[in-house]
Formats: C-alpha cells, structure tokens, sequence
C-alpha cells in the first residue's frame, strides 16, 4: 500500500466520524492514540516466550489487529486539538 493510497484510507475513515459530538471523538480518538503506542509493548513477551504454541499466535495476532485498528483511529489525535 502506497503512502497516498494510506492517507486516502484514513481521510475517508475522518469523514466517517460523526461531527456532531466532537468531545466524544476526541477522546476516543486519544485513547485509541495511546493504545496505539502501548500495545507494542506487549509484543516483547510473547516474542522473547516465542511463538511456539497455536494460543500464543493467536494471542500475537490479536495483539496486532488491535494495534492496527487503535493505530486507525488514533491517527489524528493531535490534529484534532
């Protein structure tokens, strides 16, 4: 996926918020920001533990659809202060 063709993803994914309660999305939007940042952390010990067992991929998995959704959501925190 080209740079243009994220930024394109994600300016239709603005347009999709609701406008008429900025508050709310603000703070989802912040708190999606911070998830972003913090679930890589959890990364490590599944990754030092390895991957070895079905549950701990899938657990692994997870945790990157879940950074890649916040990261979605929470990419325009600080324009939108």
């Amino acid at each position: 996926m080209s740079s243009s063709s994220a930024y394109e993803l994600l300016a239709q994914f603005d347009e999709f918020l609701p406008e008429f309660d900025e508050p709310l999305v603000s703070a989802v939007r912040g708190i999606a920001f911070w998830t972003a940042i913090a679930l890589p952390f959890l990364y490590l010990p599944l990754l030092i533990t390895g991957l070895n067992s079905g549950a701990t991929r899938i657990a692994f998995v997870a945790l990157v659809v879940c950074n890649a959704v916040a990261l979605l959501v929470g990419h325009s925190h600080r324009e939108s202060d």
